[in-house]
């Protein structure tokens, strides 16, 4: 049987580009429709809502169903969130709740990491595809893959200007262009799903199964993960691009600019997270780059000049993200293989939830002229978080390879 990662990285990278473009487009697109910053706060916080619920639905009862419909489900809702956001406005003018009811159904990803439901189907996957010695430096390609494609898409923000000018239309129409190649790319990301391999009798050694013997530490894990989803949700990367607009003045395709190189630092930086696993620890590795990050994220909110927070923000990249592939491998190597899916499920909701609760806050506090305050208040969090992370996990014993 042909290994199924090539597959998984290639739609990883599409939906990272696709992620990229949207999550800066979607404050842009509400904007341009006559709403305002509480608005764009209320459908950030609606669509991450919608795939915390998904992702729920997935742990719950996921393990009844395989992985291959599973995926190939959800890239046709994908391909159906970039087709219906394109038709908005032209049927149905300026309402505001058929932009929810689609946003809370659908694969929008306005923050800066993978929170949709095709991260714990993907996670599950790349653990059986892999042993204990490969698995950290194998969720680090996935993360890289997903993070220099998400800053490509960054990029393309610039995009609908020219859009516009080719089609004759104005930049709002260019903007529906970026949504309805969204829904395409989520119809590539169904062909490639459907490569892997159907059904068969036997093909699973560890047949999924949901939670048992590793629910305590899933619980665990699952609390702590909620608090730093929260403060994450303050500065998803649709409300900092909105802070940028907001506080300095940033163009759309500056903004784009500005989230390529961000991105890019992101991304490079998940290259380090093997070698620092390797020699400190995945626990360590996650604490002690995450806490610089969030003291350059309150110094950034608190710069006076452009310059020196776009400086704080780069280098907040280049720490913040080397995290994520360590902490998607402790997940997987805390718990038993049949478990794998269930606990990636039951870990990415409380993330989920907690993310999709923070964002309207966070642009309610925008609205009413506190620009500063989610910065600061989600580099505060994140640095609690840490501590008892670190505090509740540093000496927890990891199992060994099945």
């Amino acid at each position: 049987m042909h290994s199924p990662i090539p597959v998984l990285l290639a739609a990883r990278a599409m939906r990272g580009f696709a992620d990229g473009y949207v999550a800066l487009l979607l404050p842009a697109y509400l904007l341009a429709l006559g709403f305002g910053t509480w608005e764009v706060g209320v459908l950030t916080t609606t669509t991450l809502l919608g795939s915390a619920l998904m992702t729920l639905a997935v742990g719950a009862m996921g393990h009844r169903f395989h992985h291959r419909a599973l995926l190939t489900g959800s890239a046709l809702l994908m391909a159906s969130t970039g087709f219906a956001f394109a038709l908005y406005g032209g049927v149905a003018g300026t309402l505001f709740w058929p932009l929810l009811l689609i946003a809370f159904i659908g694969t929008l990803n306005p923050s800066s990491g993978d929170v949709s439901v095709f991260l714990p189907l993907e996670h599950a996957r790349l653990a059986e595809a892999s042993d204990a010695s490969s698995r950290t430096a194998l969720f680090a390609r996935y993360s890289l893959v997903g993070a220099m494609f998400a800053a490509l898409g960054a990029l393309a923000t610039s995009l609908p200007a020219h859009l516009s000018t080719a089609m004759g239309t104005t930049q709002l129409g260019g903007v529906k262009a970026m949504f309805a190649l969204y829904g395409l790319i989520g119809c590539i990301v169904f062909l490639l799903y459907r490569t892997l391999p159907p059904p068969a009798a036997g093909e699973a050694i560890v047949p999924p199964a949901p939670l048992g013997p590793s629910r305590a530490v899933v619980v665990r894990l699952a609390t702590l993960f909620s608090v730093d989803s929260f403060a994450g949700g303050l500065v998803v990367n649709s409300l900092l691009a909105l802070w940028l607009f907001e506080r300095f003045g940033l163009s759309l395709a500056e903004t784009g600019h500005f989230f390529w190189w961000s991105g890019l630092a992101g991304a490079t930086s998940q290259l380090a997270a093997p070698v620092l696993a390797r020699r400190i620890g995945l626990v360590n590795t996650m604490v002690f780059t995450h806490i610089p990050a969030s003291l350059c994220l309150i110094g950034a909110a608190c710069s006076p000049r452009l310059d020196l927070a776009l400086g704080l923000l780069l280098m907040r990249s280049l720490m913040s993200q080397m995290d994520v592939p360590a902490r998607s491998a402790l997940v997987m190597t805390l718990v038993t293989p049949g478990e794998r899916a269930a606990a990636a499920s039951f870990t990415a909701v409380p993330r989920s939830l907690a993310a999709a609760l923070s964002p309207a806050l966070g642009g309610a506090l925008f609205a009413a002229g506190w620009l500063a305050t989610p910065l600061v208040l989600c580099g505060a969090l994140k640095i609690g978080y840490d501590l008892i992370l670190w505090r509740s996990f540093r000496r927890q014993p990891l199992r060994a390879e099945h």
